[in-house]
């Protein structure tokens, strides 16, 4: 049963998946999936790399117009969203082109709060392939206009593909059985018309 949804998943996600900046459309908000920027034992996570990278490519190509970074804030000394915002600025991109959700504790937290908080239905995903096709899933279930930028996925990911099955799985469970929701909703904080008022304050 797990072998049957992890392809199923991957077949049905599949169109929505683009690994070429050419062919990518335009979406106005991108959402960078929130990882560690550390490795244990040091050394920076070549998963992390890969996406801001991906971001800031996307945003420089001019496929993106804002970057949602979603990620885990759940103790003082982790937070995801903030760590990604830094590397972003150090490449130049614009803090008004950045936003934050400091509740993306899972993948489904992530999209669906992309959709229910920030008021965006049509976004880009930024992540690595196999990750791409259960946010996408998600997604689709919520009946939200993603796509997904698949950046580089590290070599040796054995063991990290193996716990995506079962991740796969739970998604399944959250959404087919249990209707889960996200940890956090809170009230709507529109990304697109947030900035616009703030464009017109600054003019």
């Amino acid at each position: 049963m797990i072998f049957s949804l992890d392809y199923w998943i991957s077949l049905k996600t599949e169109p929505d998946i683009y690994n070429d900046y050419d062919t990518l459309p335009y979406n106005t908000v991108g959402v960078v999936l929130g990882t560690s920027k550390y490795i244990k034992g040091g050394g920076i996570n070549a998963f992390y790399k890969n996406r801001i990278e991906g971001a800031i490519d996307l945003y420089w190509l001019g496929k993106v117009d804002y970057l949602l970074l979603s990620g885990d804030n759940a103790l003082m000394s982790y937070n995801e969203p903030i760590t990604m915002k830094r590397d972003l600025l150090k490449a130049g991109i614009p803090e008004t082109a950045i936003v934050l959700d400091y509740a993306g504790f899972r993948t489904l937290d992530s999209i669906v709060r992309a959709n229910k908080v920030f008021d965006v239905n049509q976004f880009t995903i930024i992540t690595q392939e196999f990750h791409c096709e259960r946010a996408l899933f998600i997604a689709q279930y919520q009946g939200i206009d993603a796509k997904c930028f698949a950046v580089p996925t590290p070599d040796n990911i054995h063991m990290v593909r193996i716990r995506e099955m079962f991740a796969r799985l739970g998604a399944f469970v959250d959404l087919y059985i249990l209707n889960k929701e996200p940890k956090y909703l809170g009230p709507m904080l529109p990304i697109i018309a947030d900035n616009q008022n703030n464009d017109k304050i600054d003019k």
